[in-house]
């Protein structure tokens, strides 16, 4: 039996299907971007990309987290 996914990378299939980019993909979009402060990222992909509050902020934890 295989424990289900939690945290932000929960919300990655339904990113996935709802935006048609894979998370690699964000993430990489989110690295690249000049702004650092983890508000600013998910003010940056809900305007510029039209992604939903929860979405954008599971992605952004998720992306910070990795280069801590």
């Amino acid at each position: 039996m295989t424990e289900a996914v939690k945290g932000p990378a929960s919300y990655f299939p339904s990113i996935e299907k709802k935006y048609g980019r894979p998370v690699a993909e964000w993430r990489d979009l989110i690295r690249s971007s000049p702004l650092t402060k983890h508000m600013e990222l998910v003010s940056w992909l809900k305007t510029e990309h039209g992604m939903g509050h929860g979405h954008a902020n599971a992605l952004v934890a998720h992306t910070l987290a990795e280069g801590r």
